[in-house]
């Protein structure tokens, strides 16, 4: 089974991170919470769910986990001005390990400067971002390019977010 790094901090999309979470805990995989603070208790933007982190970004090895996990809302925003999760998420990337992001959470991957030539869908809002970026951008609930990075737009695309993201996992 897989081990599963999550990059969340406050304002995450709650249903993009509960709802894939669930899903992939009852596959059998670890779900592992990551911000810049041990402990901290990070809130989703629609006051639904609150996230206790389980480590700090450095105290976690991108190569101890088997993918990355990044839900949306203004978190991965927030996260991509801090290098450490850039980094992060660009080792992934590099390292062709398993990606899974939604709606916004693309954006850490844009700073990361991991999506030229890549097929990607996300947000509408980042969709000219996306371009920016050398991306192929794709208006479709899920997209999954190269057998690696699964994106999907907002939350009415979750479950083929997460069927598509669980077929990538060992």
């Amino acid at each position: 089974m897989a081990k599963i790094a999550t990059v969340i901090t406050d304002y995450f999309e709650d249903s993009e991170y509960t709802e894939p979470a669930k899903e992939f805990k009852s596959a059998g995989h670890e779900v592992v919470t990551i911000e810049s603070e041990k402990g901290k208790e990070v809130k989703g933007k629609q006051g639904e769910a609150t996230v206790t982190i389980d480590y700090s970004i450095d105290d976690v090895s991108a190569d101890d986990f088997d993918a990355l996990f990044i839900p949306g809302g203004f978190s991965p925003d927030m996260l991509r001005a801090d290098d450490r999760f850039v980094q992060f998420a660009k080792h992934f990337m590099d390292k062709k390990k398993p990606v899974f992001a939604i709606c916004h959470g693309p954006q850490l991957l844009i700073t990361a400067k991991t999506l030229e030539g890549r097929d990607v869908t996300g947000f509408k809002s980042i969709h000219v971002d996306l371009e920016y970026a050398g991306a192929n951008v794709h208006d479709k609930e899920v997209f999954v390019c190269q057998n690696q990075l699964v994106t999907s737009r907002t939350p009415d695309d979750l479950p083929a977010f997460i069927e598509e993201s669980i077929k990538l996992l060992p």
